[in-house]
């Protein structure tokens, strides 16, 4: 087996490691043994480059939604032969199948911090927000702002709209501000997973709020940062998407599930689908 894959495997926390040892040491044969160890590190490096605050026990349905959308579009740097290259749906759906069968086998001896395989509602796809979700989201923004939290309601906004990861919002400057309309911002560009950048109409309601953001930065400065004044981070946003859904009368279960992959495989989901009706 690849030195680099299990001595990724053997940095893991603790009970993690036995976990993944565990699983590995399965009644399967020594090709799909190494098979299961070479998606796993992959899989791991990838969390490690895009979302280096998440722990491999906490990852969800999400983020391995959000890695099975980079490996299709070509947009994976890390833990793969040709970065850049979309790979193929079979070979997608086949790493996808090696990690579920992983995350089952940690839920199912405790070490997974989510429930493998998650329950799901038969009427709709949990790992999407529904249209009555993002309205509520929304109407639990414009409550956020209302009572003085800016930058959170501006946060989740920017999500709801631009499907945006973590990284791209944190770093978000005046700079990004773009075609002022009655003197408010209306565009907002930032860069895609290839480094190319893209423009984003800002919702209406945002645009206010975004002036009193620019307002208070300097050229250069983050836009969005915690009221301490540091940087804004996965753990944040998430907690600012949790309490916009909870004020918008989203249930607390399905409200602290929500977080920026959701909204991005949301954001895609419905995109593809608009450019096929």
């Amino acid at each position: 087996m690849p030195g680099a894959d299990v001595d990724l495997v053997d940095g893991l926390p603790p009970e993690t490691r036995r976990t993944a040892i565990a699983w590995l040491s399965e009644n399967v044969s020594p090709a799909a043994r190494q098979t299961r160890l070479q998606v796993l590190a992959s899989f791991l490096r990838w969390l490690g480059a895009v979302e280096p605050d998440v722990e491999a026990a906490d990852v969800t349905t999400t983020h391995l939604d959000a890695y099975c959308e980079a490996a299709l579009a070509g947009s994976l740097t890390v833990g793969v032969r040709h970065p850049g290259r979309p790979l193929a749906r079979a070979t997608v759906a086949r790493k996808r199948a090696v990690l579920s069968s992983f995350y089952t086998f940690a839920w199912r001896t405790g070490a997974a911090r989510h429930e493998w395989p998650p329950r799901t509602d038969a009427t709709r796809d949990p790992r999407l927000l529904s249209k009555d979700d993002r309205r509520r989201l929304r109407e639990g923004a414009a409550r956020l702002a209302a009572g003085g939290r800016t930058a959170e309601a501006v946060a989740v906004a920017l999500l709801d709209a631009t499907g945006a990861t973590a990284d791209a919002l944190a770093g978000l400057t005046l700079q990004d501000l773009r075609a002022v309309a009655s003197g408010e911002p209306a565009i907002v560009t930032m860069h895609d997973a290839r480094g190319d950048l893209v423009a984003f109409p800002i919702p209406t309601p945002a645009r206010p709020l975004l002036c009193d953001l620019s307002s208070e930065r300097k050229a250069g400065e983050p836009l969005l940062t915690r009221a301490d004044g540091r940087p804004v981070d996965v753990r944040w946003l998430r907690n600012a998407l949790t309490d916009a859904a909870l004020a918008g009368g989203i249930p607390r279960r399905r409200a602290e599930l929500l977080d920026p992959h959701m909204l991005r495989a949301t954001t895609v989901t419905e995109y593809l689908r608009d450019r096929t009706t």
